[in-house]
């Protein structure tokens, strides 16, 4: 993928020059990629993947228009912004990986080789833009950046959804912008046909997903390093967080779950204040998002370095378990499979070590194993057999709150033709690689 790299006084001089040309009127960029200095684009948009993308989209639907609205930004008054004040419909970026906001995308198939695309955008505020930065607008820019070929004002998106080809399909569920229905009352829901689209990940997605597993390998590496007897919850989730940062992390995945001593028993806990103690095992459930699709690690170790037998033995356990379920990844296999490998295992590994019980009970593994990952942490995709090109996590683990005791390990797996890869191996998995690691040999 050939890339063009813009400076910020290159974006301006494209910006001012587009000023006077007729929207669309510049030549498509074909094949290149651009990487812009504009707070309406943010990572690199792959014009070929996003067009292949549309195509097979439209090949779906055969005949009629389908209309994508671009999210809002959050208003800082009302909303509680507490990482970043936009991030972008995932229908939306997946057919455009733009993120500029209160953008429109309106496709039109009138057969399997005639599809037109127009992306509408709002008009650019100088004024504004002292607040914001540069924006997108309907402009030969646009046109460049973006790989589409017709960019319009997006006063004029009315007009064109009134003349559309019937039928109209708009994105319609939870969480779905709800302008598109607004202005299509009668439209058919798109959500679907798109998501079941992005269960099997592209060559530019799962890019996209190796950089998010790479940042979050290196903040729980910080972590481990960082650990001390008495620092609190706080302090790990600081040292954490600043290596998603250092790494390019565009903003966290979820929020960071940094569970001591009692807390590692709470499967999703997040308030993150205890102190820590000496002998307290540590359960980090964190991971950061890059070009908009998520990790999700998870990491078990002891705060002053060194597991006694009784953490070492459990955390073997679960250990084991996961292996077992990676070992038995491959294409036409269900998480449900999966996750009765991983219990398999426990039951006839546990011996007495939750009493009477084996671990695999669920009052001590009370969740699934896993779920697909990608622009949401819990991605389409769940219930489907397992296909090349899908990327799933693996997370068995035993609490026993009477012990305060819990462990859990989670990681992500890329399902090839053959099995499974692993993509976050990278953080240490082993009880020796992790005492390794954290008494700095």
């Amino acid at each position: 993928m050939r890339t063009v790299l813009l400076t910020s006084v290159a974006i301006v001089a494209l910006c001012a020059q587009s000023a006077s040309q007729s929207a669309g009127s510049a030549a498509p960029i074909g094949a290149y990629t651009v990487i812009p200095q504009l707070p309406g684009m943010g990572r690199p948009v792959d014009t070929a993947a996003v067009a292949a993308r549309r195509r097979a989209l439209l090949k779906r639907i055969g005949r009629g228009t389908v209309l994508i609205p671009a999210a809002h930004e959050r208003n800082i008054e009302q909303d509680y912004v507490q990482d970043n004040d936009f991030r972008q419909d995932n229908t939306f970026y997946y057919l455009t990986e733009l993120e500029t906001q209160d953008a429109f995308l309106l496709m039109t198939a009138r057969g399997q080789d005639s599809l037109e695309t127009v992306l509408f955008l709002p008009p650019r505020t100088p004024s504004q833009e002292r607040w914001t930065g540069l924006r997108l607008g309907p402009d030969s820019v646009a046109v460049r950046l973006s790989g589409i070929p017709t960019v319009l004002p997006l006063d004029s998106l009315d007009t064109r959804v009134r003349g559309a080809l019937q039928p109209l399909y708009t994105p319609q569920g939870r969480g779905r912008s709800s302008r598109a229905p607004d202005m299509a009352p009668n439209s058919l829901n798109v959500s679907t046909i798109v998501d079941s689209m992005r269960v099997v990940k592209d060559a530019d997605e799962i890019s996209r997903l190796r950089r998010a597993v790479d940042i979050s390998v290196a903040g729980h590496i910080a972590a481990m390093r960082a650990a001390r007897a008495g620092m609190y919850e706080y302090e790990l989730e600081a040292a954490l967080e600043d290596g998603f940062r250092r790494n390019g992390a565009d903003r966290l995945g979820y929020p960071s779950i940094v569970g001591s001593g009692p807390n590692t028993t709470t499967l999703h806990y997040d308030v993150n204040r205890r102190k820590t103690e000496n002998g307290d095992l540590v359960v980090i459930d964190a991971a950061a998002e890059w070009g908009q699709y998520t990790a999700d690690v998870t990491r078990t170790f002891p705060i002053n370095g060194k597991f006694t037998l009784r953490q070492k033995a459990i955390y073997d356990l679960v250990l084991g378990a996961q292996q077992a379920a990676f070992d038995a990844v491959r294409p036409g296999v269900t998480m449900r499979q999966l996750d009765d490998v991983a219990r398999r295992y426990m039951r006839e590994h546990s011996g007495n070590l939750c009493g009477q019980l084996t671990c695999d009970d669920r009052e001590f593994f009370n969740h699934g194993l896993g779920h697909p990952i990608g622009m949401d942490v819990h991605d389409v995709g769940i219930g489907r057999p397992l296909e090349p090109g899908m990327v799933i996590t693996l997370e068995p683990g035993i609490y026993i709150q009477a012990e305060q005791l819990g462990v859990r390990i989670e990681d992500d797996v890329l399902v090839t033709a053959k099995g499974g890869e692993w993509l976050s191996a990278g953080a240490p998995r082993t009880t020796d690689a992790i005492e390794k690691l954290m008494s700095g040999r």
